[in-house]
């Protein structure tokens, strides 16, 4: 049985891009590829029990086992040794990518306090959007309980797309909740959402 948000991406999305954008071809319309959530525990000092945590926190919200991430290089005044293992991250694709990506829009979004909407700052120009998370508690699949620390994580949609407009069209269309456009300064003091130095978004949880 096909995903929900994949029959509404074929019969919805694709004529929908086609009419907006002038396509004269189906392929030109571009499409999701892949989606990764990639977490970093290595400030954590009881590091070893952090990352396991993490692992297992990533495989409820995804249904995927995470892959372990190590440090490119040394630094000693973090305590950071080469090849140290310092977080995780998971790949999904296909049927796992769509029902992510349908619980992410439908369950976890609608949980976060005052949300008024995803940040418009996080596209790479290449077809790539990275968001981050502050708090997986969002995700219905976690027992606020038994969480033990907060882990935040990076969430980075891969898609087929060109460039940042024909991207964001994409994903709006999908169903992705983007803060409506505003050349106002203060926006984002409005939406309580933050800017990295690198341009990528935090939302405020």
């Amino acid at each position: 049985m096909e995903n929900d948000l994949k029959v509404h991406y074929l019969k919805t999305v694709v004529p929908a891009m086609i009419k907006i954008r002038g396509y004269t071809n189906t392929h030109q319309v571009p499409k999701l590829e892949k989606i990764v959530l990639n977490c970093s525990v290595g400030s954590a000092t009881d590091i070893k029990v952090a990352l396991e945590d993490a692992l297992n926190d990533l495989t409820m919200i995804t249904g995927q086992k995470p892959i372990k991430t190590r440090s490119k290089k040394s630094i000693s005044n973090f305590n950071l040794r080469l090849h140290q293992e310092i977080g995780c991250k998971v790949t999904l694709r296909g049927k796992m990518m769509y029902d992510f990506l349908l619980r992410f829009i439908r369950a976890a979004l609608p949980r976060i306090r005052d949300f008024r909407g995803i940040p418009n700052g996080g596209f790479d120009g290449r077809g790539g959007y990275t968001l981050g998370v502050k708090d997986h508690s969002i995700f219905p699949e976690i027992e606020i309980d038994r969480v033990k620390r907060n882990l935040g994580f990076d969430v980075t949609f891969v898609t087929s797309g060109k460039d940042r407009e024909e991207t964001r069209e994409m994903l709006v269309q999908m169903g992705m909740p983007f803060i409506a456009r505003s050349h106002s300064p203060d926006q984002a003091a409005k939406t309580g959402n933050k800017e990295t130095p690198h341009g990528q978004e935090v939302l405020a949880a």
